[in-house]
């Protein structure tokens, strides 16, 4: 326990906090600057899919065959529920049944 309140560790845990904040506020502070054009609206609204999908994407092309398939499933229930919780579960479920039932990959 006395590991975490070293000082090089605190300094490291306050910096990288210090830095978290800073880029924060200033995406808020710099798009004061930015016209909000249709064009940047469409942008700004394409945003969070595009992060999805730089996240998920290396995981499935990596995960094999379980990742894909338990991608797929979550999508599929997201689209149909707009739950975020039961999309994960389904999820999870779907890549445990997979191991489970000896799917490769």
């Amino acid at each position: 326990m006395t590991e975490l309140f070293r000082d090089d560790v605190l300094i490291a845990i306050l910096s990288m906090a210090a830095v978290t904040v800073a880029m924060r506020i200033s995406g808020f502070w710099l798009m004061r600057y930015v016209p909000a054009t249709p064009r940047v609206k469409r942008m700004l609204g394409a945003l969070p899919g595009s992060i999805i999908a730089a996240a998920v994407l290396p995981v499935v092309i990596h995960g094999g065959l379980v990742a894909a398939l338990a991608v797929a499933a979550a999508m599929v229930l997201m689209g149909l529920t707009k739950s975020d919780f039961l999309a994960v579960i389904a999820g999870m479920g779907v890549a445990a049944l997979a191991r489970y039932a000896g799917v490769a990959g």
